[in-house]
Parts: structure tokens; sequence; C-alpha cells
């Protein structure tokens, strides 16, 4: 929800808080009324600045040094005649003499010295001369105070319609706000383009939550991408792609990015850009280098008795080390070779503090060598890689009763994918006393949990491990817990806690010099960005990491497998084949996303060898323990690609692994292969023209009962394929099939129910609409003037339950949490009647746990408060309320759907984008499918950001609703009656979505 219109006067004034300022900057940029208005008064401003210079103090946007000047003089300074002067003299200074500019004339905005932005701006003017950029260090050299604009100079600017110049100036000035104001009235190039992902650039540095930060690279990296899609060599957008790309980390890409630029041989740029090559790239190398020197000195360990000992790289790699140490003393065949280790277990000692690895060492050295040596050269194998941690092998270790070397032995085949004894490894690893090992034990019951489908217990467990290896300083075993949470969470289909553990991964993985797990979590990070669809940063951390290692192939079929799948995912299956192609250049199995890839372009030119290596993928993939859900999905692939060469066979296939996965509700693989399963049974249905087969199908999957047999309109999307029933008031089912989509469907359905369809429902008075990912919540799909509404199903309408009692909760006028910066939003309106049936809960008493409370005995549900979408903490969008004891506030789709919503309440979610679903290939997931999930009758919500009058709106629903009148009826009449009243309301107004 926004900050109010009617705030602009005071704001212009500098009659606002600090805090409500800084909210009323963020409703500008987004408010078309607001920001007309505000153009309005920076004109009449310059006007009054030409005809009255003495009263119209010079502007001075903020910096990071100030808080901006006002815009107007205080009160009591001038008073109100200073605006009453400039309305009179406004018309009288428009002349031709005033549009008078010249163009050379630009010394203001082109200053000598030191450029204010490491980033380049497109307006020719300012960038054609290049200036050194000389970062602020804090102390020492202190940045020239930004000077402020002149208004005069604006203002001829303004005459000629020279909205870029302005843009520019803000920009350069300090002003984002302003400038994005000028931008967005610019019409759609390259350069302007690239000037807003520069503001996005810049909003990222800026101090804020972590997942704010990145979302504003992602979308400072994607508007780069277009723009070098259109025009591969523009300058600056390859300049400020690399300054992206380096804030990300990816410092190899952003080196090639500025190794473009020095191509173009621009004066000064080219020089600028060559050196700052030059310095990423061996900085990044560098690092690389002495991680792959340290790591080749263990290998020596295990085959060299006098290679010399790498004591001193244990100040910076000190993991890598103290895992090679463990092999090392377990591969030592004499025990003269176990004692030569001494230093090096010291050295390590004194990093990690205290004594486990000589004491270890030292017991070690006491075993009878004449048994032990044998075994010890066995295990040496085992870690070189010339013997396979399985059979014969593992049994005669963990007969040798050195269970030292069994224990490493245990690990060495989890690693390697095979059979692991999970107890003997949490039994040795308990009984070694030693903290490195027991985050092992961890690991592997964990391990075990997520195999038998506990997932709770594993995370449970990994999250304590996290904890308790951190507060050890364990850095390197504290990798690989984060790296096991992320697996988990995306396994789980929980993107928004995966990132955080890869990023926290990615970051503390360069802090501590671990090349190896900065690979790991870049693959990680670009597995979070493909589930949350953020296509180009899923391709920037999958090709920053095939860079970093490009001689490994296990890594280039990973990568280019991948890259395969986001380009079939962005309708591109000529890029897709190609990648895929690449990926099996090394002939190794491809993985579950390659045979993904592979089922999906059977549609599309398949290639002869395809069925081989699907094959040899999905063999693969069943080599090791398979769980059921897994085994579901991958019978969805083999049922796909089948399809296209045998009907019968592919659809045997598909109804195999629905039929198994039906039985799964909890495993998130059984549910994407009910997803995918359907996707493809669907559209075999709508291409055979079985439209009566199609939407059994469709209510089968939803768990609709019973099926409406009128006014019902059903959408299924798989990919390029449309499918759309529809049953007008006469019952008789109609439907359209067609192949034809070739791009990502958006944020709205408009256009995909075909004209013909539409016109069946005409004369419903009520449409019942199905709908599946991707379609399920997106707005526009019907017209507003239809009383329709997405229908959740769940078996079953909700009983209520009866105990006498009706409540009406309200909460509003939240205490949201200070660190969020949030405006504050006006009051709502008291009720226009009495409503006796009415709880408020308002400012702190609004808290997450007492609103949780409340809404469980609630028969009709309020929410008017700040909503907001945090990819760190919720994949929907979530509802923020005043701050427990504990600091939670976030009211998310998954608190909501654990719990039980007694009386089927209707709820009315007055909050910015509660609407907004996920982008999930398998289910539906958003704020109003948690609510109807727990219990709820109906939910009202936006899509999109609402004004503080919204609710008024939502209570004009609600009362045609308690008055008997059907929710979608209800919604629709009073949405035509609002539109008639507040016309400049129809862009959110048309964002109001029910689901019943």
């Amino acid at each position: 929800m926004s900050a109010d219109c009617k705030d602009l006067p005071r704001f212009l004034d500098g009659q606002l808080s600090a805090e409500a300022q800084c909210g009323f900057r963020q409703h500008l940029g987004g408010c078309e009324r607001c920001e007309a208005r505000f153009r309005e008064t920076l004109q009449l401003e310059l006007l009054a600045h030409r005809a009255l210079p003495s009263l119209a103090p010079p502007m001075a946007p903020p910096s990071a040094s100030r808080e901006r000047k006002r815009w107007w003089p205080r009160r009591g300074q001038v008073g109100s005649g200073f605006r009453v002067l400039v309305a009179c003299f406004a018309m009288l200074l428009i002349s031709p003499s005033a549009s008078h500019w010249n163009g050379d004339d630009l010394a203001w905005l082109v200053k000598d010295g030191p450029r204010t932005l490491e980033a380049r701006v497109t307006y020719r003017a300012v960038d054609a001369r290049h200036q050194p950029y000389v970062p602020d260090r804090g102390g020492g050299w202190e940045r020239p105070a930004v000077p402020s604009l002149p208004l005069h100079e604006l203002s001829r600017m303004e005459a000629r319609g020279d909205l870029h110049g302005i843009a520019t100036a803000y920009l350069l000035h300090g002003a984002p706000r302003q400038a994005l104001a000028f931008l967005k009235r610019l019409p759609p190039s390259v350069d302007r383009d690239c000037d807003l992902a520069l503001l996005s650039l810049e909003q990222a540095r800026q101090d804020g939550p972590l997942d704010t930060r990145h979302a504003h690279l992602e979308e400072a990296l994607e508007l780069l991408s277009e723009v070098l899609r259109v025009a591969p060599r523009h300058p600056q957008a390859l300049w400020n792609r690399a300054l992206t790309l380096a804030e990300l980390g990816l410092t190899l890409q952003a080196a090639d990015s500025f190794g473009e630029v020095a191509k173009l041989g621009e004066p000064g740029w080219s020089e600028e850009a060559a050196d700052r090559e030059r310095a990423l790239r061996e900085s990044t190398l560098s690092r690389g280098r002495a991680w792959k020197d340290a790591f080749a000195a263990t290998r020596d360990l295990l085959t060299d008795a006098s290679a010399p000992l790498p004591v001193a790289a244990v100040r910076d790699h000190p993991g890598i080390l103290r895992l090679a140490f463990y092999d090392a003393v377990r591969a030592a065949p004499r025990r003269q070779d176990v004692l030569r280790l001494l230093p090096l277990a010291r050295a390590l000692d004194e990093r990690y503090g205290g004594s486990v690895l000589q004491t270890w060492l030292a017991r070690v050295a006491e075993r009878d060598f004449t048994r032990r040596g044998s075994f010890a050269r066995r295990y040496a194998q085992l870690v070189l890689g010339t013997l396979s941690p399985s059979g014969e092998v593992m049994e005669e270790l963990r007969r040798s009763g050195e269970d030292d070397l069994y224990l490493g032995a245990l690990v060495l085949a989890g690693f390697a994918r095979q059979p692991v004894d999970s107890a003997a490894l949490v039994r040795l690893a308990r009984a070694s006393e030693d903290p490195w090992m027991r985050v092992l034990g961890e690991l592997e019951l964990a391990r075990a949990d997520q195999r038998e489908g506990r997932w709770w217990n594993a995370e449970q467990r990994l999250v304590e491990a996290l904890d308790s290896c951190q507060k050890q300083g364990l850095v390197y075993r504290c990798l690989g817990l984060e790296q096991a949470l992320t697996d988990l969470y995306l396994e789980l289909h929980r993107p928004a806690e995966a990132f955080q553990h890869a990023w926290n991964g990615w970051s503390r993985a360069q802090e501590a010099r671990e090349w190896r797990y900065e690979q790991v979590f870049l693959q990680e990070l670009a597995d979070v960005a493909r589930y949350q669809h953020s296509f180009t940063s899923a391709r920037a951390y999958l090709e920053e990491s095939l860079v970093r290692m490009p001689e490994d192939c296990a890594q280039r079929t990973h990568v280019h497998s991948n890259v395969a799948l986001l380009e079939w995912q962005r309708f591109r299956p000529e890029a897709a084949r190609e990648s895929l192609e690449r990926a099996l250049e090394c002939e190794r199995p491809l993985g579950m996303t390659g045979a993904r890839v592979l089922s999906e372009l059977a549609r599309f030119q398949p290639r002869p060898h395809d069925g081989h290596w699907l094959r040899r993928a999905l063999a693969d993939l069943r080599q090791s323990d398979v769980s059921p859900g897994r085994e579901a999905l991958l019978l969805v692939f083999e049922g796909q690609f089948a399809l296209e060469q045998s009907r019968d066979t592919g659809q045997a296939l598909l109804w195999r692994g629905v039929s198994m996965a039906e039985h799964l509700p909890d495993s998130v693989d059984a549910r994407k292969a009910l997803a995918f399963g359907y996707s493809a049974l669907l559209s075999e249905a709508g291409r055979a023209g079985a439209w009566n087969e199609a939407l059994s199908l469709m209510a089968r999957e939803l768990r609709v009962e019973p099926v409406p047999t009128s006014c019902l309109l059903a959408v299924s999307l798989q990919h390029e394929r449309t499918l759309v029933l529809a049953r007008g008031p006469d019952g008789e089912l109609k439907g359209a099939y067609s192949t034809g989509r070739r791009e990502p469907l958006r944020d709205v359905a408009s256009g995909l129910v075909p004209q013909e369809l539409l016109k069946e429902l005409t004369g419903c008075e009520h449409v019942d609409v199905l709908t599946r990912p991707p379609v399920h919540g997106l707005t526009g799909l019907l017209p507003d003037t239809l009383a329709w509404s997405y229908r959740v199903g769940r078996g079953g309408r909700p009983t209520p339950v009866q105990d006498g009692g009706s409540r009406h909760l309200v909460v509003t006028e939240v205490a949201s949490p200070p660190a969020l910066r949030l405006p504050k939003l006006g009051a709502l309106t008291a009720p226009r009647v009495p409503d006796p049936w009415r709880v408020e809960l308002r400012g702190g008493e609004a808290t997450l746990s007492r609103v949780s409370r409340e809404m469980a005995d609630a028969s009709e549900i309020e929410l008017h408060t700040h909503g907001l979408f945090s990819a760190s903490m919720s994949d929907a969008s979530m509802v923020v309320l005043a701050p427990d004891a504990d600091g939670d506030y976030a009211l998310t789709a998954d608190m909501v759907r654990q719990t039980r919503l007694k009386h089927a309440p209707l709820v009315l979610l007055a909050t910015c984008g509660a609407a907004r679903t996920a982008p999930f290939p398998h289910e539906s997931y958003s704020l109003p499918v948690a609510f109807i999930s727990a219990g709820a009758s109906a939910v009202l919500a936006a899509s999109v950001e609402i004004p503080d009058s919204a609710g008024a709106f939502f209570e004009k629903v609600r009362e045609r609703i308690r008055a008997g009148t059907r929710p979608s009826v209800a919604l629709r009449d009073a949405r035509a009656l609002w539109l008639r009243e507040h016309p400049d309301d129809a862009r959110w107004l048309s964002h109001v979505l029910l689901f019943e």
C-alpha cells in the first residue's frame, strides 16, 4: 500500500518527517498522478526562479552527506504568496526567447576533475569526454561536494524537450528519483534502458537488505542484457554490465565485459577498461591458482613420502589443508610417515584452536603398522580414485579394526554416490571426539532423513549443526552444511530459503578463499535463480563457474545442460539444442536437468541419438537409491519423450508416473511429476480434440468436486501449447487447442481465451475458472464485466465451525519494523454502519503471533497493511505485521497454510501485491491459495500496489457480500461503481482478484 497523494504539497514544502519523506519518495516513483503534479511543480519553480531569483532558492538534490534543501521557501520567509506569484507570472514568462538554447553551453554539467559516477551515462555530452573515477574511501581524499543544479539551465533543457539531459543532470547530482521520473517519460530505446539499469545498480549499492540489493542487481543485469542483445557493442551497456557483474562477484565475466569496452578504442575509457580488466582477472585467477597449488601439495602427501609439508599454506587455506591432513594420516603406511606430519598437525591446531589433530596423530602412530600398513595403502588408492569405495574393499576396511580408515572410506563412498552404512558412519564420527567429524555425522543423519522423506527432521538437524559449526569456527565444514541446506530447500522447491544459504555460502567461500566451494555455490545460485525465473542471473552464475574451470569436463556438462534448460524456458528451442549438444561433448550422463530438456525437445526436431542419451541419463539417475517421488518424475520424463514416438507407450509411462505420484502428497518431486504428467496428458487430449477427457483430467488433477455443469472456464498451458475449455449457460462444452506460443507468460493472462470461447460465457451470472500453473492467479484472464473467480480445488467446500459467534477481524495502522522504513499508512475510514462483530488490532498490538491467533477464530478477516515481496523470506508476497519479541514480523504463505481457520472466513487482503504468485511450474503458490488451503471460503487480493483508498473499496465489497451477494458479483459491481466515481483508479482495480 502506498503513501497518500495528498502528502505531495507537504513533501515539497519539507514539512514531512525524515521517515515520511523516505516513504513518499518511494511512492513518487510509482504514482503517475504524483509524478505529473511533481513535473508541473518543477516547471513552475523553474519559471519562478527566472521571474524572482532573489526569492527562489537554488535546488540542491540530496547527496550522501546532506539532506535535500526545500523545494519552496520556509513558511514565514516568503509565504503562500510566493505560489500565487508563480501562478500569476507563469504564462507571462513563456516566450520564444525562453526556449532558446545553446547546445554548446554545458559547462555546468560537464565539470573538470574526477567523475562523480563509476558507471557511464548515455547522454553524449557527458560521456563523450573521459574523466577518471576516484572512489570515496571514507577518509583521506574527500569527493568534492555536489553543486546545486542551476535551474535556469534546466529550464532551457525543458524548453527544448531535452528530457534525457534533465534526467542525466539529476542523476549526476544525486537525485535518482527525479532522474527516474524523467527517464520514464522518454520513448523506449537502448540508451534509456541502459540508464535505467544504471539507476538499479546505484540502488543496489545503497545500504539495505540483501534480497533488495540482489533484486536491483538482477534488474540491472536483465536490462543490460537486453540492450546488448539489440546493440552488442553498446559501450555504456558493456561498461555498466561489467560493474553489475563485479557487484555480484562474477569477476571473470566482469573482466570480459571490460575487455569488450577496451577493444572499442574510446579515448580514456578503453585505457581504464583495460586496467580494470587486468585487475579483476588477476585478483580472481591468482586466488584460484593459490588454492590449486595448495590442493596439489596435499595430493603429493599421498604419493611422495618426501614431499614438503605445506605448513605455510595453512594460513590461507586451512579448510582444504585439514581435509588433506586426515587423508594423509590415514594413507601413511609407516609410523614414521605419520610422525613426519606432526608440524602440519601443530599448525592446523594453532589455526583452529585446541590440540585435537595432534592427539589423533599420536594415537594413530601407536597402531601396529605391520597390519595397518596394507590397509593404509588401500585407503590411498580410494582417495586417488584408482579404487572404488564399494564391495570387497569396504568390507575389508570394516573388518580391519582401523576405525579411522573405515570412517574415511564411508565418507568417500558417500561422495561417490555408493551405498553407505549410515549407522556406522554416525557411530564412528561421534566416537572420534573430533568436532570436524561430528559435523560429518550430523550431515549423514540429515541425508538419511532426507532419503526417507523426513525432510523436517533433516532441516532441523542441518540448521542446528550449522549453528554449532559456526560457533566452533569450522568454516570448511560449515560450507558443506550451507550446501546441504541449499540442496534441501531446492529439493523442497523453496528457493527463497535456498537463496539465503547459497548466498551465505558464496560469500563465505570467497572470504575463506575456498575455490572449490566458490564453484559449488555459483551453481547453487544458478539453480535458485532458475527456480525464481531470473534467467539472466542464472545464466551469469553458470557461465562464471564455467570460465573459472573450463578444463573440467563434468563442469562443462553440468553448465551446458543447465543453460539448455534456461534457453528452453525462455522459448528458444534452437539455443537449447545447441547448448545440449555442447553438454554431450564430454560424453557424460546429463543428469536430471538434461533428461528434462531431452524429453521437452522431443517435440522440436529430435536427433537420432536423443533416445540413447535419455536412457543413459535415466539409468545413471536410478543407479543409487531413488525415492518414489523421484522415480515418478523420471517416469514422466520418459513418457513425455516416448509420446512423440508412440502415443500408447508414452501415455502408459505418463500414467504410471502420475499414479505413483498421487500417493505421495508430501514429495515435491511427486508434485512435479503430477504437474508435468498432467500437462502432457492434457495437451494430448487437446491435440485429439477430446474436450470432455481434458476437463476430466483437469478436475482430477485439481481435485475439483463436483465439476460445474455450466459457466465454466478451464485453461492449461504446456510451454508452447495452450488448451482452453469453456461451458456457457447452456452447459455445452467447447474447446480450443493451439501450439503457437513463442514467449513465456508474463504477469498478465489477457489474450489466452479466444474470442469465440469468451462469447460462450456471455450471460453467465458467475464463471468458475479452473487453471493450472503458470496461469493461476494472473490478472486479465476474463474481462472485468464478467463475475468470475479462481476456483481452488480441495475436494469439497470448507465447513465452518458453528459456535454461535461471529468475529470480524480488522488489522490496521500496523507498527511495522522501523528497519523496513515503510511509510505510515493512512487511518482506515470508520465503518458507515455499526458493526458489532468488528475487532480491531492496531499499531504494536498487531503482532505476527497475535494476528495468527485471532485469525483462527474469525469469520471475516481484513488486513490493511503493507505487503512486500522478499526473495530471501518468502517465495510469494507476504504481509508485514508488528514484530514479535523475537523480531519476526512477516506473515508468509507457509505460515498461513499451517493455520486452521475454523469459520471458513471471507478474507480481504488490502495489501500491495498480496495476490502475487510464485513462478512455480508444479503448484499454485500464493497468499490467497494459502488462505483457501487453511480454510477460507473466499479471498480478495490485488497483484499490484494499491493506494490507501483501496481500503474503502474492499469495505464496499465486504458490505455487499455480507448482505448476501455472491462474492464475484459483489466484486464486479463494486468495481464498476468505483470506477465511475474514481476513474483514475482503473490501473489497480483491474488487478483485484477473487479466489474461492
